[in-house]
């Protein structure tokens, strides 16, 4: 039996040949069996001796105005195959087109032909995962799983491994919903704490007045009611790992105690008399600027000193829109097995709607969204008209606000003669704006 029956099957779609022999011979060397083509009909013929298991389009595929005809195409001809898209540039306004068009891994550097046979792994090992799923009860991923290949995302995760292991104070900063709990117990899982324990405190909860006692805790007879001795939270926390949460919302009082912790390693309960040493890591998390704070003089600047001696900064969904497609298939598997549901993914429109959309709410608002959808009894490929009525008119002011857009660009464009300089100008925008907003809309001059 021929060996290479047993590999992976990649079909490389280029039309240069050098490029195309480059793709093959970098795929083959990883161990995959290759087909090659030159194009699309060339491809069909390939697939009557053998369905690829992915399929690789070049930059040859890219038309020259940025549009995707091909990958289109290429979508409706292998079903649920996977797309991994090889551009020879990459701009966002591809990226968002590569998603809409159905390709499944946008390489955005040829520079780094690695990071094609990578993309080419995870969606085999993504059809793996969804086989599986069809013969076992899918469960969570673990914390340490953090869905999305964006560079954003891989800078993230780049700065975590080297961060984690270490024993040092860290800031995490991003927007509601990002997800700064999960990095946090992922810090503390790969951390050298890993087997002491993880406290979390709310900061934003805990008024002046409980404080001291919840922190630090209290001798018997410290305050009326106090019938015993209690141990605080930091001291529960003893060996471990304190996470911090809303650090930028705790009061003064709260600042100047936790500074004092922090610095001597040391807490004393109220009614006490002497201290007692604890030995904890810092993990704090905001939603807040926290140097703005620091200038407003509404945060101490030592405290921030001492706990941002590490930062990790979490992107915000609308700066990372590529990773939409993993995340979506990630909670649609997971309410599938909540639910008792056999959905399958989004129509393309409804799809569109998901991409075009801001998502202020971040992935806490996308995984409610998709629960909104599962509740309605969805059918196996979700259209507008299932997506949440309130989010159906937040699509409909979008689609609004964008044509109102594209009016006043072209309007622009036609009152300065094309001059882009002066369209920017008359716009209030930098040129590289005007220059995304022609691409996004795609607003040539005839």
């Amino acid at each position: 039996m021929d060996v290479t029956m047993n590999r992976p099957n990649i079909a490389v779609i280029e039309g240069v040949v050098a490029l195309r022999s480059m793709l093959a011979g970098l795929l083959t060397r990883s161990g995959f069996d290759v087909s090659q083509a030159s194009d699309l009909e060339a491809f069909l013929a390939l697939r009557k001796d053998r369905r690829a298991d992915v399929v690789v389009l070049g930059p040859s595929n890219v038309d020259s105005d940025g549009t995707l005809d091909s990958a289109r195409e290429l979508r409706w001809m292998v079903g649920n195959t996977p797309i991994v898209l090889v551009p020879a540039t990459s701009s966002e306004e591809l990226a968002i087109a590569a998603l809409r068009a159905g390709v499944n891994e946008y390489v955005r550097n040829l520079s780094q032909p690695h990071d094609v046979v990578l993309s080419v792994r995870r969606c085999l090992a993504n059809k793996t995962h969804a086989q599986d799923d069809q013969q076992q009860p899918f469960q969570l991923k673990g914390l340490d799983q953090m869905i999305g290949e964006s560079a954003a995302m891989r800078e993230v995760k780049s700065q975590l491994s080297k961060v984690a292991p270490t024993d040092s104070n860290v800031l995490i900063t991003g927007e509601t919903g990002t997800g700064k709990e999960l990095i946090a117990e992922s810090l503390y899982r790969n951390g050298p704490r890993r087997n002491k324990p993880f406290i979390t405190i709310n900061c934003a909860a805990i008024p002046d007045s409980l404080f001291e006692s919840e922190l630090f805790g209290y001798e018997r007879g410290a305050f009326t009611g106090a019938h015993h001795s209690k141990d605080g939270k930091l001291k529960a926390a003893d060996g471990g790992t304190v996470f911090l949460d809303e650090i930028g919302d705790m009061s003064s009082y709260g600042q100047s105690k936790m500074l004092r912790m922090i610095e001597g390693r040391e807490i004393q309960r109220i009614g006490g008399h002497s201290g007692t040493r604890v030995d904890v890591r810092i993990i704090a998390a905001t939603n807040r600027n926290l140097e703005n704070l620091v200038a407003e003089n509404n945060f101490r600047k030592d405290l921030f000193f001492r706990l941002a001696v590490t930062s990790v900064h979490l992107p915000p969904l609308r700066e990372r829109k590529e990773d939409l497609p993993s995340l979506l298939n990630y909670y649609i598997r997971h309410f599938n097995q909540r639910f008792g549901r056999a959905v399958r993914a989004l129509s393309q429109s409804a799809m569109d709607c998901i991409v075009a959309y801001d998502w202020p709410g971040n992935i806490r608002e996308l995984k409610n969204l998709v629960e909104a959808i599962f509740v309605e009894l969805p059918s196996p490929d979700v259209s507008v008209a299932e997506l949440p009525g309130r989010f159906q008119q937040r699509c409909i002011a979008g689609d609004s606000a964008s044509r109102e857009e594209q009016e006043l660009l072209v309007g622009a464009l036609l009152a300065t003669n094309w001059n882009k300089s002066k369209a920017a100008n008359k716009l209030h925008w930098s040129r590289m704006t005007l220059y995304r907003k022609m691409a996004r809309y795609n607003i040539q001059r005839s």
